[in-house]
């Protein structure tokens, strides 16, 4: 995602030529994994990472992790199986996520190509909610919104969460930054009460200001490298509340 994207793309081109019901209590912001001891680490896969070894990830400290299932409704990651289920069978909490393309066609249809492809949800307490990446338009530089008004972006965003609500009976995860919700959905303030929010920000102590009337955030991408495969991540609470936030409770 964001940094990685160019990197993502190249797979996905190449196949066709990511309150109670945030999950946690406010907490002092959190920094790297080593000012963050009792914060779960994790992190986020897509094909770039190929056959992932998931016991190593998980004995280098790896609690949960992302896996980057489609996008749009053309392209399926052609590692996620082995990722998805392989995470699992390591002791790993593992969700899927989807890359949002508003440009290709509605909320509600990616959602359900998602949904049919692995990003589907249960309270088993090892399967996080389905998470959306909604973020800069990685195939055109002039177009960063998908040509989308802040208005209709926000429309599209809807469509992809009740579709996805409909089907799993979860809001999905969103996934974005700062930057990219302020200019494209023009900060909306819509989602912040029922959406978990998945925050990226590199290179910082902190996830900084948080966009569109978040309060909390639910996880942080503090990096795009690190000791886990991937991008890094934090949980905002502790293993327990993880656990519980996969249960969906």
């Amino acid at each position: 995602m964001a940094r990685t994207l160019l990197r993502r793309r190249a797979g996905a081109l190449a196949a066709a030529a990511a309150a109670l019901v945030l999950t946690c209590a406010p907490t002092a912001s959190a920094g790297p994994p080593d000012r963050a001891a009792n914060q779960p680490r994790g992190h986020d896969v897509s094909s770039h990472q190929k056959r992932v070894d998931w016991q190593s990830a998980q004995d280098d400290g790896a609690r949960f992790v992302y896996v980057k299932a489609t996008e749009a409704t053309g392209y399926r990651n052609p590692y996620f199986d082995q990722q998805y289920d392989g995470a699992r069978e390591a002791g790993l909490i593992r969700g899927a996520y989807h890359f949002a393309l508003p440009d290709r066609s509605s909320g509600a249809r990616q959602a359900a190509y998602f949904v049919a492809h692995g990003g589907d949800w249960r309270a088993d307490g090892w399967t996080l909610p389905p998470a959306l990446d909604i973020e800069y338009n990685p195939y055109s530089a002039r177009h960063k919104c998908y040509g989308l008004s802040k208005k209709k972006m926000t429309k599209w965003i809807w469509s992809f969460s009740d579709e996805i609500r409909r089907e799993t009976g979860r809001r999905p995860v969103i996934y974005t930054t700062s930057q990219w919700w302020k200019l494209c959905t023009g900060d909306s303030r819509a989602f912040a009460s029922t959406h978990p929010l998945w925050v990226a920000r590199h290179g910082t102590s902190g996830p900084g200001r948080l966009p569109g009337g978040w309060r909390y955030w639910t996880f942080w991408q503090y990096d795009t490298a690190g000791r886990l495969p991937g991008d890094q991540n934090l949980f905002n609470g502790t293993a327990g509340r993880l656990r519980t936030f996969a249960l969906g409770w």
